[in-house]
């Protein structure tokens, strides 16, 4: 039989098999598939209670929030990040308006920070460097700023940390300057492919293409001594880059603007990984700890990457590479001699950044559910910022003490309580590599695999106030839908959240016609550790902006110091409409899940999933392992279902995601197990093991031992997708 053949039918059957047990199996519990249960059924969804909740949800009230919120910087383990610790707990314990319960819990965590006697500089040195010393070995002849312009008063307070690199190493290379666009690993070739030898340079780079850690890796390996980092106009600002044209006078990032960040690989405590870090907990020697930058790494803004980049000399840029910083982009190296730097001048990057060993509080409040209290719905959002951090993430936090408000409010009212529990969670340090939610889970993790039915992450609730954007796990697609058919959308008209949503994001289904669209889950946010470390059904939520208006990658101000209240008030969402669309919608959600008596979560739509990976793997790699003989033996079939009890019934719904997961599927990956949403580095989109291991081979002149890795993610990807089948089965039956 011919390999595309043996292909479709081994993982076709695999995938179609769990397919129809799903759609066979869910046919017979008529009511797991309606929308809305009937209000009549014992502890279901109220549909006036909803009604109330969506009334009382207030925008000013968020709007004060985050004013609150905001009002200092709250840098993870800050002073005011530990003020805000105390008002989430007073907030929750309100004898009016708070849960049944609330308690912070302390992990004591490696963070990392600028040195305050020692700030990080970036220098130009107009002679030759000697054997290796401390500092710029030369006469200075320019510095970058070490902090942004103050533009609006709040940008130079004691409290704003200076823009930095998190665990980037301290230390002062000094080199000639290379320009190596995103710093990818094909930009690197790319600079030796043009012949320039990059060993002892210093490489500017720009965000985007990678992530923030990967492009000092990528450097280091070909020799770098040092990176930069800056923001290009036309990758956030649509080309705008004068003072005139940005904050305070627009949405837009000043030239001072400089994005902060973790450079950690990783996430969670780096010195506690898969454990979490309490006192009895083993910890790693820092010296051993793996995942940071292996080189000095500094990010500056793009007034300061325009003095380095536009007097650079060597050859032409490629097309793909040029920016809006107003000149030609070249490679270097080194200055041009007719530029406002002498020829033999290089670049000193200064770097004492240091690691700290702090206290970082995770806040949970509770309610307790009255029929099904072991079953969680949780709903989370990080509390720390870089600087003020009116977006990221205060926007996300307002937006949860109003839910926790309102819904706090007809708790202790005695109006209502929920079948299932409730728990609201504001995590900590999360900017350093989501330490607070993956502390959470590795010190949970039994319990919460056991009983949680889904996780609901509102980070960032409003990037701008255009549409909904949502991400998640097929399974919470119908409850998103169904939440979002109900909420009208803010903004003239009078459409409905959806309906408004679907008009900037959406795809053709073959089941449902045009909906709207989902994108997946990476590892961006707090939901992270739960879907890829634990296999819980997770979804991000947040309004955002029209991207047929702008082309940045994010709103401008990211991680920056003007990402204040008044930004967010004058240019992302004036009267605070689309926090109360968020706060509608993820209310909306959490009822539905809490109180709904079959849950709505609708495990059938994994099926246009995996018949897109199905198509892609035929498609796309079915002749590459035909060639190398590689055949898969046809999955074992059972049949037969039958009637179910709702508890049996809604724990298959809740565990069907963590089938999913194989902890020794990708070794290579820190807590990614999730065989279908670990990350995918291969070119075709299917099964992200299948993907990788197949681009590896390719690559790759070993032969056997690639090849036999390509035939064990595909076992894997077929064991789950059983697994799957076997979990939807009745209970009883193997």
């Amino acid at each position: 039989m011919q390999w595309t053949k043996v292909l479709g039918l081994g993982l076709g059957a695999a995938a179609l098999l769990g397919l129809g047990i799903i759609l066979g199996h869910f046919a017979i519990p008529k009511k797991a598939n309606s929308p809305a249960p009937s209000v009549s059924a014992p502890q279901d969804l109220d549909l006036e209670i909803l009604e109330t909740i969506m009334g009382q949800l207030d925008a000013h009230r968020i709007r004060e929030n985050l004013r609150e919120l905001s009002r200092e910087p709250h840098l993870a383990s800050s002073p005011r990040d530990e003020d805000l610790v105390q008002l989430l707990l007073q907030r929750w314990k309100d004898p009016e308006s708070g849960l049944d319960s609330a308690e912070a819990f302390t992990y004591e965590v490696l963070l990392s920070f600028p040195s305050q006697e020692q700030p990080n500089v970036v220098d130009i040195a107009m002679t030759l460097p000697p054997p290796p010393t401390v500092g710029p070995t030369g006469d200075i002849i320019h510095s970058c700023h070490r902090t942004e312009e103050n533009v609006t008063g709040e940008q130079g307070g004691p409290d704003v940390v200076q823009p930095y690199a998190a665990y980037a190493p301290s230390g002062t290379p000094q080199g000639l300057l290379v320009y190596a666009n995103r710093g990818t690993e094909e930009d690197f070739k790319e600079l030796q492919t043009q012949g320039i030898k990059l060993e002892g340079t210093i490489a500017l780079t720009r965000y985007g293409g990678v992530g923030r850690g990967a492009k000092a890796v990528n450097a280091a390996k070909h020799g770098v001594a040092g990176v930069l980092v800056y923001t290009d106009p036309a990758d956030i600002n649509d080309g705008l880059s004068l003072p005139n044209e940005t904050f305070p006078n627009s949405w837009y990032l000043p030239p001072s603007g400089v994005e902060r960040g973790s450079y950690y690989k990783y996430f969670g405590d780096p010195l506690t990984p898969y454990l979490p870090a309490i006192p009895s907990s083993f910890r790693l020697d820092p010296a051993n700890v793996s995942g940071f930058p292996p080189i000095p790494t500094q990010p500056i803004g793009f007034q300061d990457a325009r003095d380095l980049l536009c007097n650079l000399n060597g050859t032409l840029a490629p097309d793909t590479w040029q920016g809006a910083l107003g000149c030609h982009y070249r490679l270097g190296p080194g200055f041009r001699p007719d530029g406002d730097f002498s020829a033999d001048s290089q670049v000193n990057v200064s770097i004492y950044n240091r690691l700290e060993l702090r206290n970082s509080s995770n806040v949970l409040g509770i309610i307790r559910g009255a029929v099904e209290p072991d079953r969680y719905v949780l709903y989370g959002n990080h509390r720390d910022s870089w600087v003020h951090g009116a977006v990221d993430p205060s926007s996300g936090t307002a937006v949860l003490l109003e839910l926790s408000r309102v819904l706090g409010t007809l708790l202790k009212k005695g109006t209502w309580r929920p079948r299932r529990s409730i728990v609201f969670a504001s995590w900590g340090a999360e900017e350093f590599g989501l330490i607070g939610s993956t502390e959470f889970t590795e010190e949970f993790f039994n319990k919460l695999q056991e009983r949680t039915v889904a996780y609901i992450n509102v980070d960032i609730a409003v990037f701008a106030n255009a549409t909904l954007r949502v991400q998640g796990t097929p399974p919470v697609q119908s409850v998103v839908f169904s939440a979002t058919k109900e909420i009208r959308s803010p903004g003239p008209g009078d459409l409905s959240i959806y309906d408004n949503w679907i008009r900037y994001f959406n795809r053709s289904s073959p089941v449902y016609g045009l909906v709207p669209s989902l994108g997946s889950l990476g590892a961006g946010s707090d939901y992270a550790p739960f879907i890829h470390f634990l296999g819980i059904s997770s979804m991000d939520i947040a309004y955002t902006y029209d991207r047929s208006k702008t082309s940045a990658r994010i709103y401008p101000t990211y991680h920056t110091a003007f990402d204040t209240f008044d930004y967010v008030d004058k240019f992302l969402d004036p009267g605070f409409s689309s926090h109360q669309a968020v706060a509608r919608t993820a209310g909306s959600i959490i009822l539905r899940l809490s109180d709904s008596f079959f849950l709505p979560l609708k495990v059938s739509d994994y099926s246009e999933t995996l018949r897109s990976f199905l198509q892609a793997a035929q498609q796309d790699l079915g002749a590459l392992l035909e060639q190398h003989s590689i055949s898969l033996g046809q999955p074992r079939v059972s049949k037969g279902s039958g009637p179910l009890k709702v508890r049996m019934l809604n724990d298959q719904l809740m565990l069907l995601e963590r089938t999913f997961l194989n902890p020794r599927a990708f070794p290579e990956e820190r807590y990614y197990s999730h065989v279908l949403w670990a990350t995918r580095t291969g070119s075709v989109a299917t099964f992200p093991g299948l993907s990788n291991a197949c681009s590896r081979a390719r690559d790759t002149a070993s032969g056997s031992e690639a090849w036999a890795e390509v035939q064990r993610q595909l076992s894997i990807v077929v064991t789950a997708l059983e697994g799957a089948a076997a979990t939807l089965r009745p209970v009883g039956d193997l």
